[in-house]
C-alpha cells in the first residue's frame, strides 16, 4: 500500500491526537463515540486503497472518496492538536492561564471546536481547490535558429491521474480549456492514468484526450504510474491520439525538436547527451521528462526547454517543503543560462482529491522564436 511506511511512522502522533481530543469531551458517551469515529478515520485510507483496486458500484466509489479524504483530515488533525497543546502548555508555564481556566468547560469547548473544525475546513478548502482547474500562461523566447516558425503555443499537462473518481464534467472542462488555447502542440508529461484497476473502462478518458486538437498533435512520455496502469494495453494511446515517446527524438515539422525521455526509474534510460546526438541542432529543442531532475545535465547537453511534472508541488501541505528540497524546482518556471525549466503541479492529484497547496492546472507556453 502506498504511504504504508509513512503511516506506520506517524501512528503514535495520530494516536496522541485522537486521545487528546477524547479528553476534551465531557461525557463518557461522547468520548466513546469519538473513539469509534477516530478508528474509522484512521482505518479509512487503507480501506480506500484496497477498494480502489477492485471494480465497484456507486457505493464503492463513495467509500473510496470518503477514505481518501480521511487521510488529509487525519494529517491536519495531528497538525492542529499538537501545536494547540504546546500553546496551552506555554500559557500554563508563563502563568497566563491557570489550571482551572484550562480545565473549564468553556475553554475545553473552544479547544474542541478548533481541533475538529480547522482540519475539516482545511480539507473542504483542499477539495474545492483540487476541483478548480486553472490555466497558467507563460511567455518566453528562445533562439529561433533555422526554425520555420516565429511563435508556437504549447499546452503542457502532466499528472492527469484519470480514474473512476474523475467526473465526466471535469473531463469535458479539461478538453474545452485545452482547445480554448488554440495550441500548436500538446505535450503530456506522464501519469495519465492512476492505475488503480486493470479492468477499468478507459473509453471516456480516450474520448477526452482525442477531443483535444492542435496543429502538430499530442505527444506524451511515461511517468511512474504508467507501471501500474493499462496504458500499454488495449490500444489506449492510439485511441487517445497520443504518440508515446520513450527515449525518442522527433522533429515537429520544421518548427522544433522534441525529446521524450523514459521515467528515471527505468534501468535502460538513455542520457540526454546520447539523445541529443540524434536531434537536429539547428532547431529549438524541447525536452519532455516526467520528473524534474537533471536540468543542469539537460541544459549542458543543449536543450532550450525542459517540461516536467510528478511533484504535484506537494499537494498536501507541508509535503511541498519536501518537494522543494528534493527537486530542482517543485513548481513553476526557472531560467538558467538561457534554458527554461517548467514544472507543473498537475491536472489532478494522486489518492485524495484534495489539494491544500498548489493548483490543478494546465500550463500554456507562448513561445517566441527570436533571431
Amino acid at each position: 500500500m502506498y504511504l504504508l511506511n509513512e503511516l506506520l511512522l506517524s501512528a503514535p502522533l495520530a494516536l496522541y491526537a485522537g486521545l487528546r481530543v477524547r479528553s476534551l469531551f465531557g461525557s463518557k458517551l461522547l468520548k466513546n463515540l469519538w473513539i469509534a469515529l477516530f478508528v474509522l478515520i484512521a482505518a479509512a485510507y487503507p480501506v480506500a486503497e484496497m477498494l480502489s483496486h477492485r471494480a465497484g458500484d456507486r457505493w464503492t466509489g463513495a467509500l473510496v472518496l470518503a477514505g481518501y479524504c480521511a487521510l488529509p483530515l487525519l494529517l491536519y488533525l495531528v497538525m492542529i492538536v499538537i501545536p494547540v497543546d504546546a500553546a496551552v502548555g506555554v500559557l500554563r508555564l508563563a502563568g497566563i492561564a491557570s489550571r482551572e481556566a484550562v480545565r473549564s468547560r468553556r475553554f475545553r469547548t473552544w479547544r474542541l471546536a478548533v481541533s475538529l473544525g480547522v482540519p475539516a475546513l482545511v480539507v473542504v478548502f483542499g477539495a474545492i481547490n483540487h476541483r478548480v482547474l486553472r490555466v497558467h500562461e507563460y511567455r518566453i523566447e528562445v533562439p529561433r535558429r533555422s526554425s520555420a516558425v516565429r511563435e508556437l503555443t504549447i499546452v503542457f499537462m502532466a499528472d492527469l491521474h484519470f480514474r473512476d473518481l474523475t467526473s465526466n464534467r471535469f473531463l469535458e472542462e479539461l478538453t474545452a480549456k485545452v482547445n480554448a488555447q488554440k495550441p500548436d502542440l500538446i505535450l503530456i508529461g506522464g501519469d495519465m492514468l492512476e492505475g488503480d484497476r486493470r479492468d477499468e473502462d478507459t473509453g471516456r478518458y480516450e474520448r477526452a484526450l482525442r477531443g483535444m486538437t492542435s496543429k502538430y498533435g499530442t505527444y506524451g512520455v511515461p511517468g511512474n504510474h504508467e507501471r501500474f496502469s493499462r496504458l500499454g494495453t488495449g490500444g489506449f494511446l492510439e485511441k487517445a491520439g497520443i504518440r508515446f515517446l520513450q527515449d525518442e527524438v522527433v522533429p515537429i515539422d520544421d518548427a522544433l525538436t522534441l525529446v521524450g525521455r523514459k521515467d528515471s526509474r527505468s534501468r535502460d534510460r538513455k542520457s540526454v547527451a546520447d539523445l541529443m546526438t540524434a536531434s537536429r541542432r539547428d532547431l529549438p529543442v524541447v525536452l519532455l521528462a516526467h520528473r524534474p531532475k537533471g536540468f543542469d545535465e539537460a541544459r549542458a547537453a543543449g536543450i532550450d526547454i525542459q517540461l516536467s511534472g510528478h511533484t504535484h508541488h506537494g499537494q498536501l501541505f507541508p509535503v511541498n517543503l519536501v518537494t522543494r528540497r528534493q527537486y530542482d524546482l517543485s513548481w513553476g518556471h526557472l531560467v538558467k543560462d538561457g534554458a527554461h525549466l517548467f514544472v507543473t503541479s498537475g491536472v489532478q492529484g494522486w489518492g485524495p482529491p484534495v489539494r491544500t497547496v498548489g493548483a490543478s492546472e494546465i500550463m500554456v507556453i507562448r513561445l517566441g522564436l527570436r533571431d
